[in-house]
Formats: structure tokens, sequence, C-alpha cells
């Protein structure tokens, strides 16, 4: 494997040929040409195609590695994976909403290695490797300084298929609503944890994440200065489905908050 550098220096230009492709058939995308995978869950041909082609992609890079890709393309591997969501935000992307991304990140068992998120509308390109610090387009970013939840902008998601949790939520959202300078809601985690990253949000939570949601942005929140956790502290924010991600100073903050209001059964 080439250095971690290099790798992610050649998977950001990947990325940004991808995210040309999707840039250029937004203008044509139709209602006829999305389907429903779930409750809420959209594809369309413009995912199948731009993950088939980072997966053809990503195997020139490094042969050795497997895929854990949203729509199913490629084989998981015992150690390297490439994990892909090729466009994180469809439904926005359907309805012509400015806010999706390709998300692309490379894990060994549950560690990431890098990560690279693009978001399309505004070609602003993050990447991130382990050691190496974090960028966006070409130049380094770090996490906010802002220490009290109370002065803080945060980020969050909410659920479109799983409502077994409607109500814990609600009320979380409730009181953090009253805590905190505002919550926005992008309709893209990597693009959340991306502005993370770079500031523009002192934390992101959501529940019911899938691992392509989130790998390549936890790298990117790491690397960049910040935390990232699930809501308690055995889980696994990549890979069980709930994750918190702060600039560090108001990390303990909002992990209290959220174990008042977040009692659920499997924790």
């Amino acid at each position: 494997m080439d250095n971690l550098q290099q790798l992610t220096e050649r998977v950001e230009l990947l990325s940004r040929e991808i995210a040309g492709f999707i840039r250029t058939e937004s203008a044509k995308i139709t209602e006829a040409s999305v389907e429903s995978k779930s409750l809420n869950n959209l594809v369309s041909y413009v995912d199948k195609q731009a993950e088939q082609r980072f997966v053809d992609g990503l195997k020139d890079l490094l042969p050795e590695a497997g895929f854990i890709a949203e729509e199913g393309t490629g084989e998981r591997a015992q150690g390297l994976n490439w994990v892909i969501d090729p466009l994180d935000g469809t439904t926005n992307f359907v309805h012509g909403v400015p806010c999706y991304c390709t998300s692309v990140a490379l894990v060994q068992g549950g560690d990431v290695l890098l990560g690279v998120v693009l978001e399309v509308t505004r070609d602003e390109c993050f990447m991130a490797w382990k050691g190496g610090g974090a960028f966006m387009n070409g130049k380094p970013i770090h996490v906010s300084a802002r220490g009290h939840l109370q002065d803080s902008l945060l980020a969050t998601g909410f659920p479109y298929d799983d409502f077994g949790f409607e109500s814990e939520y609600m009320d979380l959202l409730r009181e953090l609503m009253h805590r905190t300078r505002g919550i926005r809601r992008l309709g893209s985690a990597a693009a959340d944890l991306a502005y993370v990253a770079c500031g523009r949000f002192e934390a992101f939570y959501e529940y019911g994440l899938n691992s392509w949601d989130v790998a390549a942005g936890v790298i990117l929140v790491r690397e960049a200065g910040g935390k990232v956790s699930g809501f308690l502290p055995a889980k696994d924010p990549v890979f069980d489905e709930e994750i918190v991600a702060s600039n560090t100073a108001i990390h303990d903050e909002l992990l209290e908050v959220i174990e008042r209001s977040w009692q659920r059964q499997d924790s």
C-alpha cells in the first residue's frame, strides 16, 4: 500500500472526477429515474453509476481491499475495506436542494485510515489521513474553539424509517434547542461531519446511520482536533449506528444532555 497521504490524494482526484459526473447528471434527474429502497430511502441511477465508478477506480488504487458500499457494489474483505457512499444526500439531490456529497473512507477492522468527503455543489473537498491532519481544498482545517454548549451551533438528522425512538429523540432535540445557538439539518451526515471538522458546526449527533454515512467524516473530525464517540462509551461511532462528533471542548457537556434524554432499550 502507498503511504496514506499519496493514497488520500489519489482518492481526492477520483472523487473530483465522480463529483463532476454527479454535477452533470443533476440537470437530468427526473422522478421516473428514482427508486425507493424502503420508506423515504431513495436511490437513483446516479447513485448506482457513481458507486460503480468508485469501485472500479479504487480497485486500481488498492487491489487487495474490499468494499462496504451503500448500493452493494463489490465484496467485503477480511482486512482493508473501502467504505463508500457515492451520493450522501440523495433526497436533496433528487429535489434540487444543494447539499450532497461523495464520501469514501479506508478502514482496517474498526480503524479508519483515511477519508475524503466532497460536497458537490460547493466543490469543497475535505480529506484526512491518520496522523496527517485534515484539509479542505488543500488548506488545513481545525475544529472550532467554542467551549460552551450555549455558544454552539449543532447539526443533526431526523429518522426517516426508524421511528421507534422518535419520542426520545424529540425530547433531546427540544432540550438542545433551548441550550444552544441553534440546530441545523442539512440532509447529509457526511457534510455535517465535514462542517464540524472545519469549525462551521461545534457538534453533530444522530442515530440510525450506516458506516458509509460516517466513516470518512469520523477521521476528518478526529484529525481536525475533534472528538467522536457513540451516545455511550461502549458504542462504535462508525459501525454501531449512533454518533456524537464535536470540537472536543463541548463533548462531555453534550453527552450529559444526551444521556438524560436517550434511554434506548438496547443500550
